[in-house]
């Protein structure tokens, strides 16, 4: 019997306006009464999931934020895994010949260099603000208060961001991960963490329950481990083929409730 859930969010969980629908709203508050936590796993801020939580009713439960990168409980940082403040630097001085847009983000805070379109399209998909300073000014601030970011998000023309994704590759391939999501975007998380990892040590150090009784939803490269290695990893219809060839099930896609429907019918609620 699956005791607990963990779903990514972006094209797996929201319709097709980028919300939850009311029919996955009402599962999950379904879910609650039978005490199965329904924990958001996803590579976003932790400012971008609290409102989705909230329409849930499932503010109580942790969050994990930036694929694994920072687990939080009670809103607590209880782990986090940042990319040195050294690699941040050595990016921006590569940057410097590419203008890429660079996001930095730190728990809740998340840095843009200026308001661009991009800015505007990440304003648009996470419902979140961010501040306006120059990636130099962010480092340095950063250096002083002995952070490191949690993500980059680079963002800019396919081949601007095949050079920075090169640059990266041959410099620091042990310490990153790059999640090419769309040609022109960017995802550069420390290599440390995943998705799986994230799981194992909530449910290890706060649920005290075995993998065989999660169950995980996901779309996209980022999710693959985690749908691998716990009990029942399910893919949405929409999801990549590397990650539709692993999952143990597949259901309808993530804008037609895929993760509702599911779980509905294999925990009968």
């Amino acid at each position: 019997m699956f005791k607990i859930i963990f779903s990514d969010i972006d094209g797996t969980l929201l319709n097709a306006e980028r919300e939850l629908s009311a029919y996955t709203i009402e599962t999950i508050r379904k879910l609650s009464k039978a005490e199965i936590p329904f924990i958001l796993i996803s590579s976003r801020m932790p400012a971008a999931m609290r409102h989705l939580q909230m329409k849930m009713d499932i503010e109580h439960l942790p969050l994990i934020s930036y694929n694994g990168g920072l687990i939080l409980i009670d809103g607590k940082s209880v782990s986090s895994t940042e990319i040195p403040i050294q690699i941040l630097t050595e990016l921006h001085d590569f940057n410097n010949n590419h203008d890429v847009h660079l996001s930095l983000f730190h728990n809740d805070e998340w840095y843009v260099p200026r308001d661009d379109f991009w800015t505007q399209r990440e304003i648009n998909n996470t419902k979140v603000q961010p501040a306006f300073q120059s990636n130099l000014d962010v480092l340095e601030k950063w250096q002083k208060e002995n952070k490191g970011a949690h993500k980059i998000m680079a963002m800019g023309e396919e081949e601007k961001i095949d050079a920075i994704k090169e640059f990266l590759l041959q410099n620091f391939p042990d310490e990153l991960h790059l999640y090419r999501s769309k040609p022109t975007y960017l995802e550069i998380a420390p290599k440390a963490i995943s998705k799986l990892t994230a799981v194992q040590y909530l449910l290890d150090n706060h649920f005290k329950l075995p993998l065989s009784q999660s169950m995980a939803f996901g779309d996209n490269y980022n999710d693959v481990e985690m749908i691998r290695g716990v009990g029942m990893g399910i893919a949405v219809g929409n999801a990549k083929p590397e990650v539709l060839e692993i999952a143990h099930m597949v259901t309808t896609p993530g804008k037609e409730d895929g993760v509702a429907k599911s779980i509905s019918e294999l925990l009968k609620i």
